[in-house]
């Protein structure tokens, strides 16, 4: 009897250690799929603002017959002003002819915190670039 005695509360050990790897797996899995999904956000976010941006052109340049610039105060507040219709934030950089922004999230971690993991941050950025028409020959 002294023999049983000695192994009470084994498994208990067992299903607990269990238990938390596979709380683990779960939060790889399903917080994994948070940070992509948070990173593919960033990318349509940069993106879109960066081709919001792109379209501030300098009207005054083009109508000189000046070569198509952008009006780079125009193109920043445009892609400012469609990153705060989002709720997000970024930085943005502009050239006579391109635009990159750069998309920073932030995403809470659900069952990773059981492991003190209690954030990630993704960062994104996107670039357009000012296209002058077609070059190509007339068909």
């Amino acid at each position: 009897m002294g023999r049983w005695r000695s192994e009470d509360g084994s498994v208990t050990v067992f299903v607990v250690g269990l238990t938390l790897a596979l709380m683990m797996v779960a939060g790889l899995v399903f917080d994994g799929g948070r940070i992509l999904a948070a990173r593919r956000q960033a990318h349509d976010l940069a993106d879109n603002a960066a081709r919001a941006a792109a379209q501030a052109v300098d009207l005054d340049a083009l109508r000189s017959g000046a070569p198509v610039e952008l009006d780079p105060l125009a193109a920043q507040v445009a892609a400012e002003d469609y990153l705060a219709a989002t709720g997000h934030t970024g930085t943005v950089l502009v050239s006579a002819d391109s635009v990159e922004v750069t998309v920073t999230i932030t995403t809470p971690m659900v069952l990773l915190q059981i492991a003190g993991v209690s954030e990630r941050t993704v960062t994104a950025s996107g670039q357009a670039r000012l296209v002058r028409g077609i070059t190509g020959p007339e068909s």
